[in-house]
């Protein structure tokens, strides 16, 4: 049996790229063994509980960069967490590390380097976190969800960047059918659909001004709305529920969703607008603002500009706004299709395959490219 470290998390966001891989990999050979470790504080701490994957959890702080007085807890939390990671490597035996990012990641990989075990990096955003800027070098193989990534790394001559895309959970193949998919949410066979979503939590700005269009009847007469409000804004806004309204606390699974939607006014997260860019499902993309590094908009931006979505700041978040925009996509038929059609050209649905192959080459000490050339980027 092989073992394989993965080691990310504080957010989902870092965590389920992780699962995803390691869920790939265990299909592409049974054998290999997932060991997470992840940080007690963190989202993995209810997640990983629940999955299949053997873990274990350790005092794990990120940098108090604005309380910085609190960065005793860091310190002494790494030490502690040194000595536990050295067991696990001891006990597993990885054959490689693999990083996704975060402050959940940052002493496994660390811990690799020192100790010379090959790791690799998956790096969602198209803004390079610290922790893969700092690792990049030494880095065997990384993996991109945004291509334009690879901008802000400075990688070693031997290592290999890749363009996998994000990994995430693929449409089905067949689709679901859509008339079938839209009897089952209680919609009339007609019109489009816009789905709404902040994420797991929702978004309080997205939330109030969808809340003032739709209460305004400010909605085209042909446009169903399927809306997840976040479960703590749902009792505020669901009483807006009608004939062509759906709202939600949260979409689980989102896929029934995505197999209405037409369009979509969501966050810029990377898995979420990996998971629309493969459904090709053109999107109007309102980054939070107070994301890390403003990643949101960064990745909104690369989106806009490769014509797979359109950036709507959320200071520019208004209801004339938003109904202007909507309004013009529906009716500019060719604009619509374009960014269709830029959406499904960045979507990556078998990037975990893709990845989980690679993988299985570096920890089977191959360099997992057919011409054998490093330090450049690759599809």
């Amino acid at each position: 049996m092989t073992s394989v470290l993965f080691a990310g998390g504080g957010t989902g966001g870092h965590l389920y790229p992780g699962l995803a891989i390691a869920r790939a990999l265990v299909r592409l050979d049974p054998s290999v063994r997932p060991f997470f470790v992840g940080a007690r504080r963190g989202i993995e701490r209810e997640v990983l509980p629940t999955t299949e994957f053997p873990h274990e959890l350790l005092d794990l702080h990120p940098l108090y960069r604005r309380q910085p007085w609190n960065n005793w807890r860091t310190l002494v939390g790494a030490v502690g967490a040194w000595r536990r990671i050295g067991a696990i490597v001891a006990r597993e035996r990885p054959a490689a590390i693999v990083g996704t990012g975060g402050y959940a990641s940052a002493l496994a990989l660390a811990y690799a380097l020192v100790h010379r075990i090959p790791y690799v990096l998956q790096e969602q955003n198209s803004h390079a976190g610290l922790t893969m800027r700092l690792f990049a070098r030494r880095a065997r193989e990384i993996y991109l969800g945004f291509p334009e990534a690879s901008a802000g790394l400075r990688v070693g001559a031997d290592t290999v960047v890749a363009d996998s895309g994000n990994p995430i959970e693929p449409p089905p193949v067949p689709r679901p059918d859509r008339a079938a998919a839209r009897r089952a949410w209680g919609l009339p066979p007609d019109g489009r659909v816009l789905l709404v979503f902040g994420g797991s939590q929702g978004a309080v700005a997205i939330n109030d001004v969808v809340a003032a269009w739709l209460a305004a009847g400010r909605r085209p007469a042909d446009l169903d709305v399927v809306w997840a409000t976040g479960r703590v804004s749902y009792e505020r806004h669901r009483a807006l529920e009608g004939p062509r309204v759906v709202v939600r606390p949260y979409l689980s699974p989102i896929r029934d969703a995505y197999a209405i939607t037409d369009l979509a006014i969501a966050r810029a997260g990377a898995m979420a607008t990996a998971e629309l860019c493969a459904w090709g499902i053109p999107a109007i993309l309102v980054p939070l603002p107070t994301a890390a590094a403003d990643h949101q908009t960064a990745n909104a931006r690369a989106l806009a500009q490769a014509g797979a979505a359109l950036l709507l700041p959320q200071g520019e978040l208004t209801v004339d706004r938003l109904d202007a925009t909507v309004r013009a996509l529906l009716t500019d038929e060719s604009r619509f299709a374009a960014l269709a059609a830029g959406a499904t050209a960045r979507g990556r649905p078998e990037a975990a395959d893709v990845i989980a192959r690679r993988l299985a080459g570096v920890m089977g000490g191959k360099d997992g490219r057919a011409d054998g050339s490093r330090g450049r980027s690759t599809g």
